[in-house]
């Protein structure tokens, strides 16, 4: 079996006396769609931000099998990890325009740059009518286009999503979740944590059910959403 393109080995993260991770280890192999999926306080986006260097980790982290675990955090993003993270985090008193070339600082490549900001504008038409907007006066589902678009500038190997669908009217998010699609199916690998299960669930190809730091489950996607135990305690069924 070929490396994973990321993957995390016994990873524990405390915040002050309070253990959020305890021993969690999964991976992410290339053209994946995995789901990080549980209630709230499970350690979902704190996982994420092990993985993107905003949190001190213990254990192994891993991209194409480089250990990462003491590797900060820019340089981390220079290796292929972009995040697109909870709350969106756009840059509000930035245009559209200069969050997605924030997106893009640390690469030189001007044409595949641009190759890049054509597909982000293609993906999402409303942000390329919204290019000389501030950030701040878009609306959730805007913001939520852009968060994504930006990490996309990144050019990442492996795309973490951190609650896209989170506060936003059911129709965007079915607009979000199948742009999220479209990108796996043209390549892109990505590392996804939703509250929604049951859409997390139905486009991934495998996920890892947490609970109060711990990984207790592990399954392909279709699996897990036909999963009795999963259906009472997550789907509401």
């Amino acid at each position: 079996m070929s490396t994973p393109i990321i993957s995390a080995e016994n990873l524990n993260v405390y915040y002050g006396s309070i253990q959020a991770l305890k021993g969690i280890t999964f991976h992410v192999n290339k053209g994946e769609i995995v789901s990080l999926i549980g209630a709230n306080g499970a350690g979902k986006t704190t996982t994420l931000r092990a993985l993107s260097g905003l949190v001190p980790a213990q254990g192994k982290i891993e991209l194409h099998g480089k250990d990462l675990t003491t590797v900060p955090t820019h340089q981390r993003v220079t290796l292929g990890i972009a995040q697109s993270p909870e709350g969106r985090g756009v840059f509000p008193q930035m245009s559209v325009q200069e969050n997605l070339e924030m997106g893009a600082y640390h690469r030189s490549d001007k044409a595949e740059i641009k190759k890049d900001y054509d597909m982000c504008l293609g993906l999402f038409p409303r942000i390329k009518e919204r290019l000389w907007q501030m950030a701040g006066t878009l609306s959730g589902g805007e913001q939520q286009m852009l968060a994504i678009c930006r990490a996309l500038m990144c050019k990442p190997e492996i795309l973490l999503l951190d609650e896209p669908s989170l506060g936003l009217a059911p129709l965007i998010v079915n607009q979000i979740f199948e742009i999220v699609t479209k990108l796996n199916q043209d390549g892109m690998t990505i590392l996804l944590v939703e509250q929604n299960a049951r859409l997390a669930l139905r486009i991934s190809h495998r996920a890892y059910v947490l609970e109060t730091g711990r990984v207790v489950m592990q399954d392909t996607g279709i699996n897990l959403l036909n999963n009795d135990e999963v259906r009472k305690a997550y789907l509401g069924v």
